[in-house]
């Protein structure tokens, strides 16, 4: 990976996907990003020329997907970055809501790796970047099409990690926690309904519904420092989980997870 090389980046518009593009163009690279809305980066375009190539897509259309895919070219960095959450109790999401939760934070990150997983494989390099949250594995009631987006995308990337990793191509899931991304303003909330207005659930979205972005105290610029970092570690972690929020969250959930499994007597099974 010698050289100026090319990243390609989803959800560039704002938040840390903006950083990342910015930081990768500023240090000569080039950029292939995906927005919503192209105007959103025609700032950088006008600094940096054709070293940056925005390319319009919504990756819950997996039609779009595909035709980003087809004109890209060889890419040396990939960051799947782009995500939102739905949220909501599990009953009052409707099909539309819970599909596009996934597609957007599973399907559309899956059919972006395995698109570069060949030539990366063949050229003898490459680094693909999964944006994670405490939420990959940590679970809190209205997050549960989240969850299930996150919770399935780091699965999938241990997995394809180990598969890769004797061709020299390091896939990394990077575990944020909250960050002044935008994140608050772009939640998207389910109708409440009366059973889940007062209990766990209720009390969970009036804490979301407070959300402001000064509530949040990631920060994206410091964040994607350690990325581009990471893009450049000869041996990078599978996991890395960043911000005391993040850190405090999944050490708490995996000491659980684990006290249960310890607690449990394992039965004496024979097998014929």
């Amino acid at each position: 990976m010698a050289g100026v090389r090319h990243w390609f980046i989803t959800g560039a518009s704002g938040g840390l996907g903006r950083e990342l593009t910015t930081r990768a163009l500023q240090r000569g690279e080039r950029v292939t990003a995906t927005v919503r809305r192209p105007q959103s980066l025609d700032d950088l375009v006008a600094a940096h020329g054709d070293r940056l190539t925005v390319a319009v897509a919504d990756l819950a259309r997996p039609a779009d997907v595909e035709r980003v895919l087809a004109d890209v070219g060889p890419v040396d960095v990939v960051v799947n970055n782009a995500g939102y959450v739905v949220a909501g109790a599990a009953e009052e999401m409707s099909a539309a809501d819970a599909r596009d939760q996934v597609e957007v934070l599973l399907l559309a990150p899956m059919r972006i790796t395995q698109a570069f997983l060949r030539p990366m494989r063949e050229r003898g390099g490459g680094r693909i970047l999964q944006i994670s949250s405490m939420g990959g594995q940590v679970a809190v009631p209205t997050h549960s099409a989240y969850h299930a987006g996150k919770w399935g995308l780091e699965g999938f990337t241990e997995s394809v990690a180990q598969e890769m990793a004797e061709f020299g191509v390091h896939l990394s899931i990077v575990e944020i926690g909250g960050t002044r991304t935008g994140f608050a303003t772009a939640i998207r909330f389910t109708e409440e309904t009366e059973p889940y207005r007062h209990g766990a659930t209720g009390r969970v979205r009036r804490g979301l519904e407070s959300l402001t972005p000064e509530s949040l105290t990631g920060d994206p610029a410091k964040i994607a420092a350690v990325i581009d970092e990471l893009s450049r570690d000869p041996a990078p972690p599978v996991r890395v989980t960043l911000g005391t929020d993040s850190h405090q969250a999944v050490h708490a959930a995996l000491t659980e997870r684990l006290n249960v499994l310890e607690s449990q007597t394992v039965p004496s099974v024979a097998f014929t």
